[in-house]
Parts: C-alpha cells; sequence; structure tokens
C-alpha cells in the first residue's frame, strides 16, 4: 500500500473520527465477548459437567449457560449498531465525494474536458466512488474488530498456555507469507483490470450517444466484434484476481486445520509436557478457530480494500489536476457592458504551441456593431468566440472587452453577458421552461416573450404539455431545428449584451429563418452581434466582414466593399450564389 494512497483514505476518513472510534470501541466490546464465550465453555465442561456437578454454590450450568446467551445477545446488537452506523457513514462518503466529484468536473476548464473522456468521468463518479464506499461500509465495520480480536485471541491463549500457543502460531509466518505476496499481485492485477474497465466503459458510453452514427452506417457488427473485445479483455483481466481470490481462503482453511491439529497431537501426546483438560482443549480449538475467522475475513476482504485503493488513486488522478479548475470568485464584475471587443496581436494555439490555430489577429468590434466570420473549415473562426468566453486562454497577445483585459474579468459576470448559440445545442432532459431559464429566476412573462421573440410558440403550444412537456436525453424528442428554436428562446431570455451565432440557422426553415433574424435585429440593434455562417445571404446586412484564412485575417470590410475588392470574400460569394443555381 502506498503512503500517497493512505494519506488519501485518512483524508475521506477524517471527517467520521468520532464514528469510527465510536465503533471502535464498540467492537472492542465484541472482541471481549468472542474471548469470553469459549472461557464459559471450558468453565462449564472441566469444572462442572466432566465432574458430574452441576451447582457450586449460587453458580449453575443453568446461570453459565444464561450468561452465554446473554452475551450472544450483546454481541448481536453491539454488531447491529456498529455495521448500521458504517453503513451510514459509507452513504456519506458516498455522497460527499460524488458531489465533490460533479462539482469538480462542472469547474475546470474545456481544455480537462478536451482531453479527458465523459466515459471515463462517468466511470469516477460512479463505479469508483462505489469501489471506495464499500471500503468504509464493509472493512471499516469489521477491520477495527479483526485487529483488536486476532491480538486479544492471541494474548488470552498465551495467557492460558504459552507452550500450547507457541505451537499454534507455527502456521502464522506461512499466513502472513501467503498474504504479502498474493496480495501485491493482486494490486497490480486490479490496477490493470481498472484501466480495462474504464477503456470498456468508456467506449460502451461512446457507443450509446453515437447510436445514430452506428445506424446510418451499418456498423452495428463491427461495434459488437469492438465490444467482444474489451469484454474479453476485461474478463482476462479479471481471471487472475478471481484465482487469487479463490485460492488465499482456501489456504487460510488448510493452515487453521493444521493449527487444531497441532493443539489435539500436542495434548494427546503431551508434548512439551502438554496436557490439558477436554474443556480446555475445546476451548483451545475454538480460540484458533476465532484467530483465523478475523484473518481469513480481512483476506476475503483483500479484493474490496484493492479496489478501493486503485479507485482511490483513480479518482485522486482527476482531483489533482487544480491546474484546470476555472475561477469564478476573483476578478472584476461588470457592472454595464457596452461591448468593444478588442483582439490585439492574439496567438492561440490548442496545444500550446504547436499548431498555432489563430496568427498575430487583430480586429475592433464597436459597440453595438454586428460582424461576420467567415472562411473554410478549420480557419480559426469558431476559436474566437470560445476566446472571447474564455473558454481557453491565449498564448499571446490581449483580448478586451470595453478595454479591460478579460483575463481580469470575472469568469461569471463575463460569461452573464455573452449569449451563444451553436449549430447543435443541447437540450437538458427537463421541462421546455427549464431548459430556457436553465435556473435563472425568470418569471411565466419573461419565458412567453422569450418564446415568442424565437418563432417557437406554434412548435411549442402544439405539445401536449407545452411548456411544461418534458424532452428526451439530448433533447432527442424533437428535430434538430425545433432544438434549436428552443436555444434561441434560451438566449433571448437571458438578454445577454453580446450576441454570438454559430450557424445558428442551419436547420431553421426559410419562414422561420426570417421570423427569428426580425427578432435578432430588433434585440441586437444596440447590442454587439458576431455571426459565423456558411450561407452567406445570412450576413449581407452586417456592419463588418471578417474573412479568415489559416488563422490569420486576409479582408475585412461589409459586404459591398469586399465584392468591390474581388478579393477571396467575392469569389467565395460569387461560388455560393453559382451553387445554388
Amino acid at each position: 500500500m502506498k503512503n500517497k494512497t493512505l494519506s488519501r483514505v485518512l483524508e475521506l476518513a477524517k471527517p467520521h473520527k468520532k464514528t469510527i472510534m465510536i465503533t471502535s470501541f464498540l467492537s472492542l466490546m465484541i472482541g471481549i465477548v468472542e474471548i469470553v464465550k469459549p472461557y464459559l465453555l471450558r468453565i462449564a465442561i472441566d469444572e462442572y459437567i466432566s465432574k458430574g456437578i452441576f451447582q457450586k454454590g449460587a453458580i449453575t450450568v443453568a446461570l453459565i449457560g444464561g450468561i452465554y446467551i446473554g452475551m450472544v445477545l450483546l454481541q448481536n446488537i453491539i454488531d447491529f449498531v456498529t455495521t448500521t452506523t458504517v453503513n451510514m457513514m459509507g452513504e456519506e462518503i458516498i455522497y460527499t465525494l460524488r458531489n465533490r466529484l460533479f462539482k469538480f468536473t462542472q469547474y475546470t476548464n474545456i481544455t480537462f474536458h478536451d482531453k479527458t473522456s465523459a466515459g471515463k468521468l462517468f466511470v469516477r463518479i460512479t463505479n469508483d466512488v462505489e469501489d471506495i464506499s464499500n471500503l468504509f461500509k464493509d472493512i471499516v465495520a469489521t477491520i477495527v474488530k479483526d485487529i483488536i480480536l486476532i491480538f486479544a485471541i492471541a494474548g488470552i491463549m498465551v495467557y492460558f498456555n504459552w507452550k500450547l500457543s507457541v505451537l499454534s502460531f507455527v502456521v502464522i509466518p506461512f499466513v502472513i507469507v501467503f498474504s504479502f505476496t498474493l496480495t501485491s499481485i493482486l494490486h497490480k492485477q486490479y490496477d490493470i483490470s481498472k484501466i480495462i474497465r474504464t477503456n470498456l466503459n468508456t467506449f460502451l458510453a461512446e457507443s450509446i450517444y453515437g447510436a445514430k452514427i452506428i445506424k446510418v452506417f451499418n456498423i452495428q457488427k463491427e461495434k459488437q466484434k469492438e465490444c467482444e473485445a474489451y469484454t474479453n479483455d476485461f474478463c482476462k483481466a479479471r481471471e487472475k484476481p478471481g484465482l487469487i481470490e479463490g485460492l488465499l481462503p482456501a489456504l487460510m482453511t488448510v493452515l487453521e486445520n493444521v493449527g487444531i491439529a497441532i493443539i489435539v497431537v500436542s495434548c494427546t501426546n503431551h508434548i512439551w509436557g502438554i496436557g490439558l483438560e477436554v474443556g480446555f482443549i475445546y476451548a483451545f480449538i475454538t480460540y484458533i478457530k476465532q484467530l483465523f475467522e478475523p484473518i481469513t475475513r480481512i483476506i476475503e476482504n483483500i479484493e474490496t480494500v484493492q479496489e478501493a485503493f486503485v479507485s482511490i488513486d483513480k479518482i485522486y488522478d482527476i482531483l489533482d489536476q487544480k491546474e484546470y479548475l476555472e475561477d469564478f470568485e476573483k476578478g472584476i464584475t461588470l457592472q454595464e457592458v457596452k461591448g468593444k471587443i478588442e483582439f490585439k496581436h492574439v496567438w492561440f494555439s490548442y496545444d500550446q504551441g504547436e499548431n498555432w490555430i489563430l496568427k498575430d489577429v487583430s480586429f475592433t468590434i464597436n459597440p453595438g456593431e454586428s460582424i461576420a466570420l467567415v472562411g473554410k473549415t478549420g480557419s480559426g473562426k469558431t476559436t474566437i468566440t470560445n476566446l472571447i468566453n474564455r473558454f481557453y486562454d491565449i498564448q499571446k497577445g490581449e483580448i478586451l472587452l470595453d478595454g479591460i483585459n478579460i483575463k481580469e474579468i470575472n469568469l461569471r459576470s463575463l460569461r452573464n453577458n455573452i449569449g451563444i448559440i451553436l449549430q447543435d445545442p443541447f437540450i437538458f432532459a427537463k421541462s421546455i421552461k427549464d431548459n430556457i431559464k436553465l435556473y435563472k429566476n425568470l418569471d411565466e412573462y419573461e419565458i412567453e416573450e422569450a418564446i415568442e421573440l424565437a418563432s417557437a410558440d406554434e412548435f411549442i403550444n402544439s405539445l401536449p404539455d407545452g411548456m411544461e412537456q418534458i424532452a428526451n436525453e439530448r433533447g432527442n424528442s424533437y428535430s434538430e431545428g425545433q432544438k434549436q428554436l428552443i436555444a434561441f428562446a434560451r438566449v433571448f431570455a437571458n438578454n445577454p449584451n453580446i450576441f454570438v451565432l454559430d450557424e445558428a440557422t442551419a436547420n431553421i426553415d426559410t419562414y422561420t429563418e426570417s421570423l427569428i433574424q426580425k427578432s435578432i435585429d430588433r434585440l441586437s440593434a444596440n447590442k454587439t452581434s458576431i455571426f459565423i455562417a456558411h450561407r452567406l445571404s445570412t450576413i449581407v446586412n452586417v456592419d463588418k466582414i471578417i474573412v479568415l484564412s489559416e488563422g490569420q485575417i486576409i479582408e475585412e470590410g461589409n459586404h459591398e466593399t469586399l465584392l468591390k475588392t474581388g478579393g477571396y470574400y467575392s469569389k467565395l460569394y460569387n461560388a455560393y450564389y453559382e451553387s445554388l443555381g
């Protein structure tokens, strides 16, 4: 076990130290009861039953039996309280850790999500958290009790007859050697199987999300073979741990019986001068069996412990990546946004300077001005809008909003003032109303007004439950055009000071598009608007067009000016209209 892993376990256990102390004390009581029970039976057999005596003074065999039964009841009550308390602690740890992980994923930047698959995060938040919960629910409830029992039983055996104890303990070194050797192998095997399990779950998540593409390209058989390969790898990775898990308890049973045989042989043959009464022999055999019970239990729980330790490391590998956390607390809170955006010699690369997406880009968007970004795929259009939102930080240059470097602006304040509509908007599995207001404090009138502005009223009113209609996962119950109408209503309800539309009307019919365009024109009359469009007909009326090629601005001006120059935009526009004819 690595020190780092242990410190992480202690960190998770720290808030529950009082519970652990109480359950440890209760476990100590269980240990005492376990030790006393065989001793009572020894007294009953050697002092009473074997001598044909059933009473000595006020103490009778019946009284001893009553005390024994009382101890059994007490042991079970304490055991119930301990197990219940520890289970509740395990649930609290699940609650805390799962929420901590989810919060971390929500506050990390886009770079983190670019390099970390959704399937991997899903496994961390679900399976791995459950593994850790099992550590506290299944192990903590028994580990303290088992350790106490091992030492207490060994101690009482030595106290009663140290010679017989020494002979009985001959098997203990074999237990230690087998346990440490096999658990070391297990840890490595669990680490490998966790990686393979994550890959399998990532594949499954991607296949479910991409079900439509799989059907479109008719690749179900190929995907099934891929699934079988992943599943086969996982099964093979679990074979060795399964073999070891089965071997360990079997070895413990063999060693336990060897210990019992040593006791019987030693007593019957008076080895080392040992010769004990029947009750004492019975008590000693019971003690050796009790000694092996916690040892076997600990070994059987090795699987849970190993899986939990690997899961803890996997989870903290995520949580320790604090460099990806976005700070929503510090920075300037914007009071009145005019909407002037300036790019000054901006250089940006997604891989930290290996491949520049933007190269020395400079332009200005004045307050209330509408601009369009035009260029081939990969020219940097969407990247510019991502940078304005500070989804990524630039490597060189400056981006200013109303003269303030956006790195100095509070992220929440910055993004609250920018409304983005993407070509493929995301719809949550909630009501249309909830998808529009997105936890904002909006009244019914504001939501209805946003729906009307988005020309989504006809579509929403046709639904059985209207605004209260619950969407399927990812909005699959609606067409692409309907999802975009909901996205428009979402932005209109938020009423940002800056609009960004990334080919936002691509899936909307021409008539509805014209209605939405009127709403956009009305709302953005005094607000900064940025359009990314492949249909050049939608941007002819913007104040300025910026033409990009390979991350650089090659042309800038309004529609009329750029057509007259006969440059790249002019050729692009003419080619577009020729394609329509």
